[in-house]
């Protein structure tokens, strides 16, 4: 009875400092944005009045048509970029198959600001692409001009989220649908018009929505592109070149927020009151379709064509980081190391301040996403639902919108012994880091969490073990394959985060890699070292990405033998 209570104390002590860190570095930075957007700047008083400055102005109106068609156009050839892929690869016998869909993944582990300006050198007004059709053909096209290039390097950057989600919801079509529309007439695109897309909607409503969020509220890559005319970046440039007591830095966040739910709201409302389901899930009528030899064909062109765009960022940036000079010509003039020489001379402390505070920033997502984990699933404290609630809601809020709330609250807080601001102390990118990628690890650890039968936690406290014994002893080894995968996923996407980092950030000494590589990219003779940083996030998030597939690969089989022992049982 005495160990009962105790258990219930530490699990209310657990559950409140888990509310605590979630109120003081989510909720009341947000709100303090969204306070500081409804307050009068002169009298303190609450007022919409910023709200109508902001509408009337033509600056933002103009930032936000722009923001707006951006996230809409890059939806779309996103859209045209990975429906083929999709199609192609899970509907049809085709070689490369797994091959092609692994290439079509990645470009999510280059940051979209890090390829943008090798698109330039690839797609740009002088680019390699467009001097080749100047000489050939006398004329140039405008890959790169401005909104255009916000728009083709964000496509090709987002559209996995669109392939993967959409390749998932071709796989689980049951299949004897195709077959009687194809007994009825329909094959071609008519079926795949008529069928196919419809049954694969939800798959497709949420790779979109996910674009149009991360789109509409990237800063990095417009930034880089020299387009200030859209929500994120004039966000950015009110805040550090004004001041944090200019409202329409607060405004635009505000705008930012409320656009991010909306699109979540609409992709829900757009499927609402359909039914999508089907009796079997990727079984029955039909199997994957051969194809005639000139179809082959003319899919291997397509797929090649599209490939080629999406990893020329990939291409593009290794060139850079090894070329001497690349200008006004096809190809850069030479190749040299210099530039990772430079790098390891002199801005190691990119390198090393990234593996930091990413490995912190990891490391604290994973004892926190288990805290969440286990108080929500495995104990009846009340309201437990809202801190996964609340640390999933991290998603729906901007990186430059924590960073701005961040200044804001904790600019005047002092910390004692380093005497100097909480918001200007290089912990508090670590705190940003370790909130914007808390939804990611607390996902890992409650399906890890999810596969432990509470039978075993059970009979270890039947043992006599302690609650937090049988956590630490049973729990905690039975869920290491999900806890390390939420590791290194976080790990993987802190290391390149910039649109937090980038508002945080107050001496160059405490800057991670992404403020590295955007510092270098500003000037024509730092682009060769910024490429190379580029290429080393790259590494970076590439490894730790095949890190987490392995471990949770390696998770999967090795539970395995002891599912089927149970079902035996």
């Amino acid at each position: 009875m005495l160990s009962a209570l105790r258990g219930q104390r530490t699990t209310a002590s657990v559950g409140l400092f888990l509310a605590l860190f979630l109120i003081a570095f989510l909720f009341v930075p947000v709100l303090k944005v969204i306070y500081v957007a409804f307050q009068d700047p002169a009298t303190g008083e609450l007022t919409l009045i910023n709200f109508v400055d902001f509408f009337n102005t033509a600056l933002f109106q103009e930032s936000f048509f722009n923001s707006f068609y951006v996230s809409a156009m890059s939806v779309l050839i996103a859209t045209l970029v990975a429906v083929p892929l999709a199609y192609f690869t899970t509907r049809f016998n085709f070689g490369g198959a797994v091959i092609i869909q692994t290439l079509g993944i990645v470009p999510l582990i280059m940051p979209p600001f890090v390829g943008a300006v090798a698109m330039q050198l690839l797609l740009g007004e002088n680019g390699s692409v467009n001097l080749i059709l100047n000489d050939w053909f006398g004329f140039t096209i405008p890959f790169m001009r401005g909104l255009n290039g916000v728009i083709l390097v964000e496509s090709i950057h987002y559209f996995p989220f669109i392939l993967i989600n959409l390749s998932a919801a071709l796989a689980n079509i049951d299949r004897s649908m195709e077959e009687a529309a194809h007994n009825l007439g329909s094959h071609g695109l008519r079926m795949f018009r008529r069928i196919v897309f419809p049954l694969a909607m939800p798959g497709y409503v949420a790779g979109a929505a996910l674009v149009f969020i991360k789109v509409f509220d990237d800063l990095g890559t417009p930034l880089l592109l020299n387009v200030n005319t859209m929500l994120a970046p004039q966000a950015y440039l009110r805040i550090s070149s004004i001041g944090i007591s200019d409202p329409m830095g607060y405004v635009i966040s505000v705008v930012l927020i409320a656009f991010s739910v909306l699109s979540l709201w609409v992709s829900l409302l757009a499927l609402k009151g359909k039914d999508y389901s089907t009796t079997q899930k990727g079984g029955g009528g039909l199997s994957k379709r051969d194809m005639r030899p000139w179809e082959k064909t003319a899919c291997y062109g397509v797929i090649i064509l599209i490939l080629l765009l999406v990893l020329s960022p990939h291409i593009g940036l290794l060139l850079l980081s090894f070329g001497t000079i690349w200008s006004f010509s096809v190809l850069p003039d030479g190749f040299t190391l210099d530039h990772y020489l430079t790098v390891f001379q002199t801005a190691t402390q990119y390198v090393s301040n990234t593996l930091l505070y990413a490995g912190i920033a990891a490391l604290a997502d994973v004892i926190l996403g288990t805290a969440i984990a286990y108080v929500v699933w495995r104990t009846g404290l009340p309201g437990r639902k809202w801190l996964d609630y609340g640390a999933t809601m991290a998603l729906a809020v901007p990186g430059v919108v924590i960073g701005i709330g961040y200044l804001r609250t904790f600019y005047a807080l002092d910390v004692p012994i380093v005497d100097k601001p909480l918001a200007s102390w290089w912990v508090i990118i670590v705190v940003a880091l370790t909130v914007r990628r808390l939804p990611y690890a607390l996902r890992a650890c409650v399906a890890a969490l999810q596969q432990v039968s509470v039978a075993l936690e059970e009979a270890g406290e039947n043992l006599g073990a302690t609650k937090g014994r049988t956590v630490w002893r049973i729990l905690v080894p039975l869920m290491s394959g999900g806890i390390l995968a939420g590791f290194v996923t976080s790990f993987a996407t802190a290391a390149v985060e910039l649109s937090a980092t980038i508002m945080l950030v107050s001496t160059s000494a405490d800057a991670p890699l992404a403020y590295g590589i955007y510092e270098f990219m500003q000037s024509a003779s730092g682009r060769g070292p910024g490429a190379a940083l580029g290429v080393i996030a790259v590494v970076i998030v590439g490894f730790g990405t095949y890190l987490s597939h392995r471990v949770i690969e390696s998770g999967r089989k090795s539970r395995a033998p002891a599912a089927a022992a149970v079902q035996e049982i």
